[in-house]
């Protein structure tokens, strides 16, 4: 057996995708850019992470880019001086095995070094309010400090939302 590694440094290198971050096409009648950085512990850009994104379109469909008009529902960013940015449209809500309704959201995958494995989150946007109140996993956060960790705020071509990888302002994230 060989010992475990950590991801990195070549996340830019090894992990590029041929769309990168456009989970649309450019143009795409609704499309929205999803921003942030990713922070360390002592809130220092990440300079060599990569997010991947992954979401249902508008329609709340997992459906093929064909279907869909170019959604392919996937982005992955390098980030450049700590920043990310994935070209998308807002999901739609969805309906979980159980019947429950989640609000719209992206599933966020986090690599950078140091990391034995990824972490995974959720975004959230904020003016969302009423399906946020409702939502399976946002309500069952303990207190709104580790809700807002996972709120995109809007801005002029989009949302942005800052993930801290550690420390006291950690973004919540999910064992799988």
């Amino acid at each position: 057996m060989t010992p475990s590694q950590t991801a990195g440094p070549f996340l830019s290198l090894g992990l590029r995708w041929p769309d990168g971050p456009h989970a649309v096409l450019p143009g795409t009648r609704g499309a929205v850019w999803l921003r942030g950085r990713v922070l360390d512990a002592a809130g220092e850009p990440v300079t060599d992470a990569l997010v991947e994104t992954w979401q249902a379109d508008g329609s709340g469909r997992f459906a093929d880019r064909e279907e869909t008009g170019g959604f392919r529902g996937f982005g992955r960013s390098e980030t450049v001086d700590g920043e990310y940015a994935v070209l998308t449209v807002k999901p739609a809500p969805l309906i979980d095995p159980l019947g429950r309704t989640h609000a719209p959201h992206v599933a966020l995958s986090v690599f950078a070094r140091g990391l034995l494995d990824r972490v995974v989150t959720r975004l959230y946007f904020a003016d969302e309010v009423a399906a946020n109140s409702d939502d399976p996993l946002l309500t069952s956060l303990p207190d709104d400090a580790a809700r807002r960790t996972l709120l995109a705020e809007p801005s002029a071509d989009g949302y942005r939302l800052d993930l801290v990888l550690q420390g006291s302002d950690e973004t919540v994230f999910f064992a799988l």
